[in-house]
């Protein structure tokens, strides 16, 4: 029976004020997704496997929970929800011209090893903007980003940018084999410094173009990075990533947000949709990163709608956990009074907790019936509640009990129901 009470590994149960402070820092992002013009969907918590099969460079179908259903087909818990929104738009909005602003939160699915010590169950929220190309609208996903952050209590945290056609471009220009590529990805997504000189070393490139992966790992920091990629670029394509980054970090200016905004032209990213500005963001407290995103121009195509888009999500998990870390107060709002009452005086307790109620105090009502005023309190101190409005027996007035002061004052009952 015991067993019964826990959950498989990688899910949680969130509960009490932890679950009240994520309810705040959702609606705290959600907000802000609103005020920028993002309008909410909501997407099926499992879809068909092909959403996310590899060729639309998603999740890799080891790490997705798969099902049948009656039909036979094969189905997934959402691992991602951008090809989500992705399908969503080109059914919905396929015949929009005009850039469409989608935000969301749920919870994506992910088979991770069970070393690796990861949640299998995660809350991101986000947003997606369909049909803009411009620098302008990659621009408007960092300064969204940063904004959401900060509208959460967040204050130290950093918005790195890359850009994925910049290492493609590399690839290209030292004639990399496709078979070569991906290993190459995962030592310099995982830093692995040693292994990606041992790498480059074996590869049959010319000298100068090793020594420009070698390089690779240090091209981060301020803008005066971007300067020094550029003496690295050889091509249109890689000189066209830098200038890209450029523009964006010259419009974060106008937003006064270039504070937050550093580079990285090594970084990697796990899905391979993304065909130019990436992002991760970091903060301390969490060994991983709270945000990603970046521009994914030909995944709409492959619902069959042409258009250009970019986006991000927020890790709702690991911002908390950061925010727990780094001891930032979240004023949550939770049930934080008691209105206690005699068994005879139910038509009271229940006149009290319905004025109240009208003024948008959150509340419970409980009989005493079986139980003493103490057990109340304690109850309340456990909760972590305010207050206890106790009704006394004579019916005329009430106890005003502050849990966290531990003090008391009493009032006529039939005064405090007008003035409420």
């Amino acid at each position: 029976m015991e067993q019964l009470l826990h959950t498989p590994e990688g899910v949680r149960d969130i509960y009490n004020g932890e679950f009240a402070k994520k309810l705040t820092v959702e609606k705290r992002i959600r907000e802000t997704l609103n005020l920028f013009g993002y309008q909410d969907i909501q997407t099926p918590g499992f879809e068909f496997f092909d959403i996310f099969r590899k060729e639309r460079g998603s999740v890799a179908s080891k790490d997705m929970f798969k099902f049948f259903d009656r039909d036979g087909s094969t189905l997934v818990l959402r691992p991602d929800m951008t090809p989500s929104v992705a399908r969503c738009a080109a059914k919905y909005y396929s015949e929009e011209t005009i850039p469409v602003r989608l935000c969301y939160l749920g919870n994506t699915y992910i088979n991770n090893s069970s070393y690796l010590g990861r949640l299998k169950e995660c809350t991101d929220a986000g947003g997606e903007l369909i049909g803009d190309g411009s620098v302008q609208a990659d621009a408007e996903i960092v300064a969204l980003v940063i904004e959401c952050l900060r509208k959460t209590g967040l204050q130290e945290f950093q918005i790195e940018l890359g850009h994925a056609g910049f290492f493609s471009g590399l690839l290209d220009e030292a004639g990399i084999p496709e078979e070569e590529r991906d290993g190459l990805r995962e030592l310099y997504d995982n830093k692995n410094y040693f292994g990606i000189e041992t790498r480059v070393s074996q590869l049959e490139i010319p000298e100068d173009n090793k020594e420009i992966f070698r390089k690779l790992p240090r091209l981060f920091g301020s803008c005066e990075s971007l300067a020094l990629a550029k003496t690295m670029a050889r091509s249109a394509r890689t000189m066209e990533a830098i200038r890209r980054l450029e523009q964006i970090y010259e419009l974060l200016k106008l937003y006064g947000l270039e504070k937050y905004v550093s580079f990285d032209l090594g970084m990697m990213v796990n899905y391979r949709y993304y065909t130019g500005m990436i992002l991760k963001g970091y903060t301390y407290g969490t060994g991983d990163t709270i945000v990603s995103g970046g521009r994914y121009d030909t995944l709409m195509a492959q619902f069959g709608k042409d258009r250009p888009s970019v986006g991000f999500k927020i890790s709702v998990d690991g911002l908390l956990t950061a925010m727990e870390r780094q001891k930032i107060a979240i004023e949550a709002e939770m049930v934080n009074t008691l209105v206690v009452y005699h068994p005879e005086q139910l038509a009271l307790g229940i006149a009290l907790a319905g004025q109240l109620r009208k003024t948008g105090v959150w509340l419970a009502l409980h009989s005493l019936e079986g139980r003493i005023l103490e057990d109340y309190i304690s109850y309340g101190k456990r909760m972590a509640m305010g207050g206890i409005l106790f009704i006394r027996q004579d019916g005329k007035t009430v106890e005003v009990i502050d849990l966290v002061s531990g003090s008391r004052q009493t009032a006529d009952l039939t005064r405090f129901l007008e003035e409420e």
